[in-house]
């Protein structure tokens, strides 16, 4: 029995039909903006969720996640979805791989019942346990310790404005009052010229009862003072993550000397087998931690052993035997979380589940797709439907069906161009179809075989930061480089290291001045549901500007969060009704049938379009509706992307990374005298873009630019005039040099992985 989908029309897909079989491995694939999300994360699995969101009580649902109501006549035969996707885990201090795997409580139960003295149960092995936490630094593994005169200007008296540099401290503020009532200080005189009775009070003071308090002293609290207060309740709470901005910046930072950074005290470290603690265990690869627990002899443990071996197998199955368990989530990429959550799964006892994997192969060396590829058919094998979003032609050769989207990007897509096998899809002419076959062919781009003209050289020398095993190499500058080898190896650490430890050659007779690294990562770009192309690329304001200046009015009556927004929703194109427990529903304003504007603003117009039209543009479109002014010149950096498919009031928050990268990287192509730092940039592209984002890495050189990229694909690296290997695998069986030089000398190297695969 095959899923059906009728009449989906989410985003851009135009209002298309199809099966999907079930138990079967099936890709959607198509040029970046086609619809492939659309139809996959926005439709089929928000409609899942939402189903499945129904089926507990109301009051129950109002702390589940939200979904939004796909656009779809239906779907039937449905499976309950779960999404892998590339979205890391709340990043908290108090994460780590073991827990968010819950391979930690495996080992908690181990040791309670294996470890020698007893110690105590399971619980009491948790660094979040009162038992178990190192009482120095509360569980953290790390101490952050407060300088008392970034809080505190010592210049200043009680009474003063901003004499506590903190939260609520302001005069007034309900903890300013705890000092200000508390009848022990003079509010008029000077931290500093406190006695050293008053300033011990004032600082250290433990928790007391005040012997007759003031009236306005509230009858049951206790006084603390500064710092003890600012510890208890601030630093070492959920409060401090919360205003990290805040709090930062008066803190040094370091790891706890009482516990080394283990986060667990004396008494849980004191508990060992064969040997080790469990924080000795944590700090192992997961590789020799499976080695360990397989070496294990006490029958108590028999069970665990095989409960265990049989999580971290799966890892190690999936290219993350280099992690360690003590390793914080926020500092794994995308990809590493999304093959932990992976890796999650396969050994699942759900069966006939819908897995919904988002670019599995991102951020992956094609090494590691191999070990991706096997994983993923372990999905399948155990009885479930799995469908992939990818670009990768490997991952698209495991399909055993495929759905390709197209034909081009925005509104050109949304449709259904093609379905079938692998070797179908290679015949269909379609963009993904001729892609394939000129791969599976040759490579379509040329290997460099010539080592060109630099501009000077950047010595790196004894590079260790990480795993890095003090590399030194000299990078030529004024050429298009590529950092390469297998995830974890290397190659992010040594881009950091050179960002940080090196100085730059002189350009046009000026030294390096501090601001010439410009490093293009994936994360975000500081979006909000207010960002979009038009604003990010400065294009609004000259929109509101051509309007105003044409009909002799103010920009802001052009506005939606101005003058010219509409009275009824606000500006906001939908009016939200609050359900208590129920879920909001939005409905389209009818005011303004959802534009944001007023009848005013709409009813002025340019070129036959009002604003509203004309933000509902794509810039591809714009570009070309107003060619040779200011607005074609600012868009023309994002058509050099590939973004013209984009529509200039699209929310940021709606693109992906990759999206996210390139806008970012269109901003900055008229550069000259700058060294680029990018990060993967052709995760989440289509094989028709890749060539398109080579040749713009080359007019970047041409303009007198240094461009080093962080990636794997073969046809990027083929391009590239130097190339940098790090291996030979990953974490501390990575972090040395393999290779350094042309292309075409990286394909004749004994020592490097990536040569097989060019």
């Amino acid at each position: 029995m095959n899923i059906v989908i009728r009449g989906a029309k989410e985003n851009n897909l135009k209002n298309i039909s199809l099966e999907i079989p079930k138990h079967k491995i099936t890709v959607f694939t198509g040029v970046s903006g086609s619809g492939k999300s659309s139809l996959v994360l926005d439709t089929i699995a928000a409609k899942s969720r939402r189903e499945l969101n129904d089926t507990f009580p109301t009051f129950v649902q109002q702390y589940l996640p939200k979904y939004g109501r796909p656009h779809v006549d239906a779907i039937e035969h449905l499976p309950i979805a779960i999404v892998i996707d590339q979205k890391k885990p709340a990043s908290n201090s108090r994460s780590t791989v073991g827990t968010y795997t819950d391979i930690y409580a495996l080992l908690r139960l181990l040791f309670s019942r294996v470890g020698q003295p007893f110690v105590g149960y399971a619980e009491s092995f948790s660094f979040n346990h009162p038992d178990g936490s190192c009482p120095r630094c509360n569980g953290l593994g790390e101490i952050r310790e407060l300088d008392i005169h970034k809080l505190v200007d010592f210049d200043k008296s009680l009474n003063d404005e901003d004499t506590i540099h903190y939260i609520a401290f302001g005069k007034g503020g309900w903890r300013w009052i705890r000092y200000a009532h508390s009848g022990l200080f003079d509010l008029d005189k000077k931290i500093r010229d406190y006695s050293p009775e008053e300033l011990d009070l004032f600082l250290h003071s433990p928790q007391i009862r005040l012997k007759n308090p003031p009236s306005n002293w509230p009858k049951s609290a206790k006084y603390e003072g500064l710092i003890p207060r600012m510890y208890r309740s601030i630093i070492n709470s959920e409060e401090g993550l919360l205003h990290s901005a805040v709090l930062n910046p008066m803190l040094t930072m370091g790891t706890c000397p009482d516990c080394g950074g283990t986060r667990l005290n004396e008494r849980i470290r004191s508990c060992k087998i064969d040997g080790r603690n469990i924080a000795d265990v944590c700090s192992l690869s997961i590789t020799r931690l499976n080695e360990w627990v397989r070496s294990l002899t006490d029958p108590l443990a028999t069970d665990l052993k095989q409960a265990i071996g049989a999580r971290l197998t799966a890892l190690e199955e999936i290219g993350l035997g280099y992690l360690n368990l003590d390793r914080a989530v926020g500092t794994l990429s995308g990809g590493e979380a999304q093959r932990c959550k992976i890796a999650k799964y396969i050994n699942s006892s759900l069966s006939d589940v819908l897995y919904i994997l988002d670019e599995p192969s991102t951020g992956l060396h094609n090494h590691d797709i191999e070990l991706m590829k096997h994983s993923v058919r372990r999905l399948r094998d155990s009885g479930n439907t799995v469908l992939l979003v990818e670009h990768h032609h490997e991952m698209i050769r495991i399909a055993d069906h495929i759905v390709d989207m197209g034909p081009g990007a925005g509104i050109d897509g949304g449709q259904i161009v093609f379905e079938g096998t692998y070797d179908q899809l290679l015949q269909s002419g379609t963009d993904t179809g001729n892609c394939l076959k000129a791969h599976a062919a040759a490579s379509s781009t040329p290997l460099r075989t010539e080592a060109v003209q630099s501009t000077g050289s950047i010595a790196l020398r004894n590079a260790n930061l990480h795993n890095l095993k003090n590399i030194s190499v000299d990078l030529p500058t004024g050429i298009f480089g590529v950092v390469c080898g297998v995830a974890g190896s290397g190659k992010s650490s040594l881009m950091e290291y050179l960002r940080t430890s090196a100085t730059l050659p002189p350009h046009d007779g000026k030294s390096d001045d501090g601001d010439r690294f410009v490093y293009i990562s994936q994360k975000s770009i500081g979006v909000s549901l207010r960002s979009t192309p038009a604003t990010y690329m400065d294009v609004a304001g000259d929109i509101r500007k051509m309007f105003a200046r044409r009909h002799k009015m103010k920009e802001t009556y052009f506005a939606f969060n101005g003058k010219g927004a509409c009275p009824v929703c606000g500006g906001k194109g939908v009016i939200v009704a609050e359900m208590a427990f129920m879920d909001n529903i939005e409905t389209t304003c009818e005011a303004c049938n959802g534009l944001r504007y007023s009848k005013e603003a709409l009813a002025y117009k340019v070129d036959d379009l009002n604003v509203a039209e004309v933000m509902n543009l794509p810039a591809q479109r714009a570009a070309e509706r107003f060619a040779n002014t200011l607005i074609a010149t600012k868009l023309q950096p994002m058509l050099d992307v590939g973004l013209g498919y984009l529509h200039l009031n699209q929310a940021l928050s709606t693109l992906s990374g990759g999206e996210l990268q390139r806008l970012k990287l269109a901003s900055y192509l008229g550069e000259q005298g700058k060294f680029f730092i990018v990060d993967e940039p052709t995760d989440g592209l289509h094989p028709k873009d890749v060539a398109r984002i080579i040749a713009l890495f080359r007019q970047m050189v041409e303009r007198g630019n240094t461009v080093y990229v962080i990636e794997h694909h073969t046809d990027v690296i083929r391009a590239a005039d130097f190339v940098i290997e790090l291996g030979p695998g990953a974490g501390e069986n990575g972090g040395e040099l393999l290779f350094a030089g042309t292309p075409a000398d990286l394909c004749r190297c004994p020592q490097s992985i990536t040569a097989r695969y060019m």
